[in-house]
């Protein structure tokens, strides 16, 4: 034993004369790159831990519109709930209102030539009247720091199930541009008001951060707690309104004429006007007042936001959703004459209605009464059960736009995560799902390239690109397409289609879905749940395409005859990214078969021979048959043998 020992380390000691550099294996590319343990809050099989606890909001708000002078006014009490363990002092809420102030830090950030963020600057929300009280005690003291408002307590609120409330008066001129996601339409015969970020609202208290106080400044949008909401909304009488929630007090603002229709569209699936083209402005037969002012009432359970539209020229119409529990929501479009047309606005609930449908198949049942779309000033924005979809958007644009904004229902919506923060987990999972939904409507009517990852290499090859990861404020303003949108759907679609299948994805998916509905997941959560229920280690997947910024490149280098029975393919990783290797064998009697080398091939090193059993001659050698991976140089996909 001596003796071999002396043997080995005489060896040892020889190969270092000649070199002290070593040939590092690619272990570093499947490490764990961030801290995923579990704890009594988040587990780290992904769901939420046996101590998991989300604080919670619930609001009753009177507000009324001024139409003649673009202000809304309202009061409002908001009842907060500390679910927490541990005593807290104050409370941080959200005044976005005062994003469009000549001074804030939203205005400040946005650059001389403007973006899709730019907003009005003179507006900016007034509070009055403001009474914290917690244990009987009453406290006015209040701090507002940009579009932050820290609300104190003088007895502290219970931990573990302690309850507040928050009152006051608000008012603020309602923006022109609200920052493509509120604000004002003109049209020929009235002014359509799209209102969102309208009323002081809770931010997230969490065992992650503590509060979440990001300042709105743009890109980044929303992280608010969930809770249940009464709110009502005062208008002249001729104004119709629509609002997230359940509309519970029609028989005050509607003719039995109107309700007698939303009846009858509660049981059709084709679409039923409301309000007709021919009946828009006669308040006649629309209203059942003359004079005066109306309050529309609204109630929402279990929601992290409401928004309402108003009008005094709205078109309305409306049709049944069919859940797969069995349940029944209505999808509702309000629309002006300028957007009305057989191929345009028209048709807004038939999309409404497929989009739903298709989510509540596929994902998770929709949990709302209501989805109503609004033909708005806004590109396109999303809340719970109302969306604001551009007014001049039509054809394939308005089914795009319609489909995406309402999937957002499933993200963040149901699913509440930190859209300031991790805009990919909503938009990104969004995008995904709006791929399938768009090949499944109306026997492919519409078109999608999200699959075709190839038509974005140019983008991924950019020295400029960013990562997914990167917060959306931060992102360049030509980025956050990708790092947001397109980069995190073509992952999915990528674990979906070519990683680890339909079965063991949608497994995954659904129990991400249903575990974090109505809860706060972090990115963590994500990984952990996917990975825990597909039975994969996937940190080289989440590291290099979500965290990273580096490409996939496989390719082909030799194909070359063994023996009478079987032939070396020799493939290489040029790229970033280790990836499985799904390849499609052409054989020269016109035969074919698809064969996958697991991600593994490449742990050691990157290039790996594959001995093909077979006796056939090859003819073709193709990687990636479907064309999921993005795969920055193409070139050297494919062999084909010489003649």
């Amino acid at each position: 034993m001596k003796r071999i020992y002396c043997t080995l380390l005489a060896g040892f000691l020889g190969i270092t004369a000649f070199a002290q550099e070593v040939d590092d294996n690619n272990q570093n590319k499947f490490d764990d790159f961030m801290y995923r343990r579990g704890n009594v809050y988040r587990s780290a099989s992904g769901i939420p831990g046996p101590e998991y606890w989300q604080n919670s909001a619930d609001y009753v708000i009177e507000a009324e519109l001024d139409d003649v002078n673009n202000i809304l006014k309202g009061k409002m009490t908001m009842t907060y709930h500390n679910n927490s363990p541990q005593e807290l002092e104050y409370v941080w809420m959200y005044v976005e209102q005062n994003r469009f102030t000549e001074d804030s830090r939203g205005t400040l950030t946005t650059p001389i030539a403007g973006n899709r963020y730019s907003g009005d600057t003179n507006g900016g929300l007034t509070i009055t009247n403001l009474i914290a009280k917690s244990k009987g005690k009453e406290s006015g003291k209040y701090l507002i720091s940009d579009t932050r408002m820290q609300v104190f307590f003088d007895n502290p609120i219970k931990a573990n199930g302690g309850k507040a409330t928050v009152s006051m008066n608000f008012e603020f001129k309602i923006p022109e541009e609200g920052m493509d996601r509120m604000g004002q339409y003109k049209t020929e015969d009235g002014t359509t008001y799209s209102m969102a970020q309208w009323y002081p609202r809770a931010a997230v208290y969490d065992d992650v951060v503590g509060w979440n106080t990001e300042p709105y400044l743009g890109a980044g949008e929303f992280y608010v707690e969930y809770g249940n909401f009464d709110y009502k909304v005062t208008v002249p009488y001729n104004f119709i309104v629509v609002g997230s929630g359940e509309l519970v007090n029609a028989k005050d603002v509607l003719t039995k004429n109107e309700i007698n229709r939303l009846e009858q569209a509660s049981k059709s699936d084709k679409t039923v006007y409301i309000i007709s083209p021919e009946e828009v402005g006669n308040t006649s037969i629309t209203r059942p007042v003359q004079n005066g002012k109306l309050t529309w009432h609204f109630k929402m359970e279990n929601t992290r936001d409401v928004a309402f539209a108003a009008a005094k020229n709205f078109i309305w119409d409306a049709a049944r959703i069919n859940l797969p529990s069995g349940k029944k929501a209505m999808a509702q479009s309000v629309y002006t004459k300028e957007s009305d047309g057989n191929d345009r606005w028209s048709r807004s609930t038939e999309y409404t209605k497929a989009s739903i449908e298709h989510y509540s198949a596929m994902w998770y049942d929709y949990p709302y009464p209501n989805a109503v779309n609004v033909a708005s000033n806004a590109g396109g924005m999303e809340y719970p059960g109302v969306s604001f979809c551009h007014a001049k958007s039509w054809g394939a644009d308005l089914w795009d736009v319609t489909d995406h904004e309402f999937g957002h229902n499933w993200f963040p919506m149901i699913v509440g995560s930190n859209e300031r923060r991790y805009a990919w987990m909503d938009e990104g999972f969004n995008t995904f799902i709006n791929y399938y939904s768009t090949v499944n409507f109306n026997n492919g009517e519409y078109t999608s390239d999200v699959a075709k990852s190839r038509n974005r290499v140019m983008w991924f090859r950019w020295k400029g690109r960013e990562s997914i990861s990167t917060y959306p404020d931060v992102a360049k303003a030509m980025n956050l397409g990708y790092t947001a949108y397109y980069k995190p759907a073509t992952g999915l679609i990528m674990l979906r289609e070519y990683i680890l299948g339909h079965e063991r994805f949608d497994n995954a998916f659904e129990t991400y879905i249903r575990n974090w509905a109505f809860k706060h997941p972090q990115p963590s959560d994500f990984y952990n749940c996917i990975e825990n229920v597909a039975g994969e280690n996937l940190n080289w997947f989440w590291k290099g395409w979500f965290v990273g910024n580096g490409n996939v490149d496989l390719g082909i280098t030799k194909v070359s005859q063994y023996d009478d029975n079987s032939t070396i393919i020799t493939f290489v990783n040029k790229g970033d990214i280790p990836m499985p290797v799904v390849f499609k064998i052409f054989y020269e009697d016109d035969s074919s078969e698809i064969k996958t080398l697991p991600v593994e091939v490449w742990q050691r090193g990157n290039e790996w021979k594959y001995l093909l059993k077979s006796p056939k001659k090859v003819k073709i050698v193709d990687i990636d048959p479907g064309r999921f991976l993005p795969d920055i140089d193409s070139t050297d996909n494919t062999w084909i043998k010489e003649e």
